[in-house]
């Protein structure tokens, strides 16, 4: 699965300019609103026709302006998700379902939809009308529904924007299956960091139009001169970790990779599973020498890799712990204090119940 953009545009004052190739699980367009994200999946989509440049999934051609190849949208196999659901009020949840199988030629139809509802678990669900469900229930019939269609290509435009938290968590796993299962390229709109370090295998990070930054998510992340506004506070360490041990006695799930061991609220996993977990860089305190008598748990011995002054009383230190990288965003005067340097030997401190838990999700 790979996914090639590299598309010019201009729609009135706004000029859009974003090239990159992913291997196309789930490719992240990242931004505040205004950046071109929503412009850009129209683009890979077929609804906007480009000035210039080239789309091109699995070595499908899409759009090549040069040669004068622009396939249209209802041509293009896309499945697409939005913000709601848009499923149709009339007609049954398997109505619904159905309906997505009208776009693909009888001869390629490659999706069973006794799997796609199972994957999905919406099979209590099939005798009922949209009106009758939850937010994150519809969302997952029009997942399904867009894969019934035996798409070459998903989009999904901040698909979870209009849930609450509780729908977001509830759906999540999902969009995780979908990921890892279904085996078509993702491309996923979001403006949220939570979300993108869970689900994203790599990230196009958009600013004002332009192609800021690409590539994989933990390395995107752990720069927070990319996150703006109440974004920038959740950036950080994306951590690929073994489940090694449950602590049954205290509730919790002891994680190791090569920077260390974490403790997390424990998570119901099997031992040896891959997880991933977030720490915001805000979260992580740094000592130069192995604190004695805290309640934080967590301490990841490292050395000082680089010093960067975010604003005049804040600074991003980044650590090498076992040949990874952990961000923490300190004041100062702290850095100042510590005599901190590169080269320097240190500890990174995270309390367990700062982890994100919600961020503690298979491996991509």
């Amino acid at each position: 699965m790979t996914l090639l953009v590299d598309i010019r545009h201009r729609l009135g004052e706004f000029a859009l300019d974003a090239a990159f190739e992913s291997a196309g699980r789930l490719t992240a367009l990242f931004g505040p609103s205004g950046s071109g994200k929503t412009s850009l999946i129209n683009i890979v989509g077929g609804l906007i026709r480009p000035r210039e440049g080239r789309v091109v999934t699995d070595g499908r051609i899409l759009v090549d302006t040069a040669a004068g190849v622009h396939v249209p949208a209802h041509r293009r196999r896309v499945g697409y998700v939005f913000q709601d659901a848009r499923l149709f009020p009339h007609l049954s949840v398997r109505s619904n379902l159905n309906y997505g199988r009208r776009f693909a030629p009888r001869a390629d139809r490659r999706a069973d939809f006794g799997a796609v509802v199972e994957m999905l678990d919406i099979g209590h669900l099939l005798a009922r009308g949209p009106g009758s469900l939850s937010g994150g229930e519809k969302q997952r019939v029009a997942i399904g529904r867009a894969l019934l269609a035996d798409p070459h290509l998903i989009l999904m435009d901040e698909p979870l924007a209009s849930l609450d938290e509780a729908r977001k968590a509830e759906i999540m796993p999902y969009i995780e299956r979908l990921r890892d299962e279904a085996k078509v390229p993702i491309v996923y709109v979001s403006h949220s960091v939570a979300e993108v370090a869970r689900l994203a295998t790599d990230i196009a990070v958009l600013e004002h139009g332009r192609l800021a930054a690409f590539g994989p998510t933990a390395g995107i992340l752990a720069r927070l001169d990319l996150l703006s506004g109440d974004e920038a506070a959740e950036g950080g360490t994306v951590l690929e970790m073994e489940l090694r041990q449950q602590d049954r006695a205290f509730a919790m799930s002891i994680l190791r990779s090569p920077a260390g061991e974490i403790r997390i609220p424990r998570i119901g996993l099997p031992l040896g599973s891959r997880v991933r977990v977030r720490l915001r860089a805000r979260d992580v305190m740094i000592a130069t020498e192995r604190p004695q008598g805290i309640s934080a748990l967590n301490i990841l011995s490292g050395t000082v890799e680089s010093l960067a002054a975010v604003s005049d009383n804040t600074v991003d230190v980044r650590l090498d712990c076992g040949g990874e990288p952990v961000v923490a965003r300190i004041t100062r005067l702290s850095t100042e204090r510590l005599k901190l340097a590169a080269g320097q030997p240190v500890f990174a401190i995270v309390k367990t119940v700062s982890v994100d838990t919600a961020g503690a999700a298979p491996p991509l």
